[in-house]
């Protein structure tokens, strides 16, 4: 059986933690997850905090073992739910569109494990000062908000660059990604796209048969324009914002007006005006399983091939 120092960490049983996806990521999917051996996440999003201290009192409800949350930092409650997670003291804090450093103490106060997602070596330095316990180096194959960086690139970059754990994400959908990201130096996986077609992710159906319809290339990167690039499946809203970023007559508020709200309607299944966000993986995904055996898979397909690597050394 794969084991790391991630599942030390964070008392887990496989190293996997699923992705924080906001709008898609709730109570329900993360004890799922947790329940199966890796660590579910609560998205924050832009939710309220009381809305989050729901959701993480759900969750406790539903599993007794770890499982976090993802607080994303340029939300305008970000600090009013940093001090929720603190006074709830869950297990796991991951948090993505910003630096962490001020509320780090906060959370190592309450006994909280902070892994901050990052997108550069220079980032995961600064957040390693400021006390990070690890960092989830996120490639720009994810789904989602976005870096520059390819997985292969970045990953063993990081853990150059850093002391701490590091977990890979981006373009992680099978046991083969799990032992490549440990062959390049890191110590565990986020997963985000597959956990969309999980039994107990509460995501349409249009937006399931969507995933698992997906080619490998059938996915699109829009947002560049406005500084914040937007990885999701091929769709009518996604090919119209990709050309009208590219055409003078809009202007940047006219464009983060039209995607403002696009992730939810796709979460609530609307083909014509729903952003479908998935990584390049989408295409590798080809069947709906109960998370733990989404992740049972994936590992035993991961100890095959690590255990089979001797072959390739003469």
């Amino acid at each position: 059986m794969v084991k790391t120092r991630l599942c030390e960490l964070l008392g887990i049983e496989y190293p996997i933690i699923q992705g924080g996806m906001a709008w898609i990521a709730d109570a329900r999917l993360a004890a799922a997850v947790s329940n199966g051996g890796g660590l579910g996440l609560i998205a924050a999003m832009n939710a309220d905090a009381e809305w989050v201290r729901n959701e993480i009192r759900k969750a406790r409800e539903l599993t007794d073992r770890p499982f976090g949350v993802n607080i994303m930092l340029l939300s305008p409650n970000a600090e009013a739910v940093a001090k929720v997670v603190a006074e709830e003291r869950v297990k796991v804090v991951t948090t993505g569109a910003g630096n962490p450093a001020k509320y780090i103490r906060l959370w190592k106060e309450a006994g909280i494990t902070v892994l901050p997602v990052v997108a550069s070596a220079g980032l995961a330095k600064l957040v390693e000062r400021a006390g990070a316990d690890g960092v989830i180096a996120e490639g720009c194959e994810a789904g989602g908000h976005i870096g520059e960086l390819t997985t292969m690139t970045l990953i063993p970059q990081v853990c150059d660059a850093v002391n701490i754990p590091v977990v890979a994400a981006g373009g992680i959908a099978d046991g083969r990604g799990i032992a490549a990201a440990l062959m390049l130096g890191a110590c565990g996986v986020q997963v985000g796209t597959r956990f969309l077609v999980a039994d107990e992710c509460g995501i349409h159906e249009n937006y399931k048969a969507r995933v698992l319809k997906a080619k490998d290339i059938d996915t699109i990167v829009t947002g560049k324009r406005l500084g914040h690039p937007v990885r999701s499946l091929k769709s009518p809203f996604s090919r119209q914002l990709f050309s009208m970023e590219y055409d003078p007559n809009y202007s940047n508020e006219e464009l983060e007006r039209i995607a403002s709200g696009s992730l939810k309607r796709a979460v609530e299944g609307d083909e014509k005006q729903g952003c479908f966000m998935a990584g390049q993986s989408a295409g590798l995904v080809k069947k709906a399983q109960p998370a733990a055996e989404i992740i049972k898979e994936m590992f035993g397909e991961a100890e095959k091939i690590l255990g089979s690597a001797g072959q390739w050394i003469k």
